[in-house]
């Protein structure tokens, strides 16, 4: 299944790079800071049309389409373009994401980052890569020396959980934080070992589905802010805290205050 997984993931991305530059037709969703490009949706066509061939009693739960039941304890969990503003802006930081759940394990997830043209990718049990080379988390134990990466949600300028003061927070006890604007790629930066930590508030399941499974075969944790498991069948709301594990209590701590 990975192999599918990262087949499609490749093609949608050939999508994505010819669209790049490219005039683009925009589409507004909740606001002004929320669209969806004519790019998006033929990146999503081209993979449902692949899921429904190779899998068809899979389910599907897709960014632009919404959910698809198959009858099937397997689901796809698919962001065609994640990272649209960067994309529609010229910004080349974006990505392809899709895990697969079966019941309510993500059992694979892909990443492909298609600018760069890596493919992270993973596997329940069988380690996490970026083309093929093996991903580790890094060994960071001092949320001082950290460097994180976190973004913001649409609805920021309403301040959800505070979301810009625990930015301000993580400012002030760490190394530094950045913010890319493609959770998952956030989240495979973190697999990699170029960031220490990753939270975010109010994302959905599609953009860390992939990620998230990329981190723990990494070696790293994946909890809400309180340590609980994520239910990813609840897919919108999501509260996300990843790191190498060794500073996740002392991200906690900041996220709780």
């Amino acid at each position: 299944m990975l192999d599918k997984i990262i087949e499609i993931s490749k093609e949608a991305g050939g999508i994505i790079r010819e669209g790049f530059g490219k005039e683009l037709t925009l589409e507004y969703k909740t606001n002004i800071t929320d669209y969806v490009t004519n790019i998006d949706k033929a990146s999503e066509e081209k993979i449902i049309s692949f899921i429904r061939k190779e899998f068809p009693t899979h389910n599907i739960l897709a960014e632009e389409s919404g959910q698809s039941d198959g009858n099937s304890e397997y689901t796809w969990v698919v962001d065609p373009l994640d990272g649209t503003m960067n994309f529609a802006h010229g910004l080349p930081i974006f990505s392809v994401s899709i895990g697969v759940m079966k019941n309510d394990e993500i059992i694979a997830g892909v990443v492909y980052d298609v600018m760069m043209d890596i493919v992270y990718s993973a596997e329940k049990g069988s380690g996490a890569f970026a083309n093929d080379k093996k991903l580790n988390v890094s060994q960071t134990t001092d949320l001082g020396q950290s460097l994180l990466v976190t973004g913001f949600p649409y609805d920021i300028k309403d301040n959800p959980k505070n979301a810009i003061g625990k930015f301000d927070d993580f400012l002030k006890v760490s190394s530094g934080v950045r913010r890319l604007g493609s959770a998952a790629i956030d989240c495979c930066y973190v697999a990699s070992g170029a960031f220490d930590g990753f939270w975010e508030v109010r994302l959905n399941a599609w953009d860390v589905c992939a990620g998230h499974i990329l981190i723990e075969e990494a070696g790293g944790k994946v909890t809400d802010f309180s340590n609980r498991k994520i239910d990813y069948r609840k897919y919108d709301d999501v509260e996300l805290l990843t790191s190498n594990g060794k500073i996740h209590e002392k991200m906690m701590d900041v996220l709780s205050n």
